[in-house]
């Protein structure tokens, strides 16, 4: 897989999915585990469902005809992503408190 780097926006919605939802539980479920920090604007949401379907990161569940909200779920390969994401982001904070450690422990 690509090391590439996730906008929080998508990191958090590849987590939320990680149990089905649609789009208003994952809009609560992102600014849940963002503390209130990230806040999805629903052109937000649907425009980054819309690509992470393409990319076949996330999956459209089928749903019962009466109902008009659509589910989605995390797919097998955005797993991986969100593993390898989460990868680099533990790289990028053990470097930084490694680099504070030393530099506090200099003076």
């Amino acid at each position: 897989m690509p090391n590439q780097a996730l906008t929080e926006a998508v990191y958090y919605i590849l987590l939320s999915l990680i149990e089905p939802l649609h789009g208003y539980g994952i809009m609560q479920n992102v600014e849940k585990l963002s503390n209130g920090r990230v806040k999805l604007a629903a052109g937000t949401l649907y425009g980054a469902i819309n690509t992470l379907l393409e990319k076949g990161w996330i999956a459209a569940l089928s749903t019962q005809q009466s109902s008009r909200k659509k589910e989605y779920q995390i797919t097998g390969t955005g797993k991986e992503i969100l593993r390898c994401e989460i990868i680099r982001l533990s790289e990028l904070v053990d470097s930084g408190i490694n680099i504070l450690r030393k530099d506090a422990e200099q003076k």
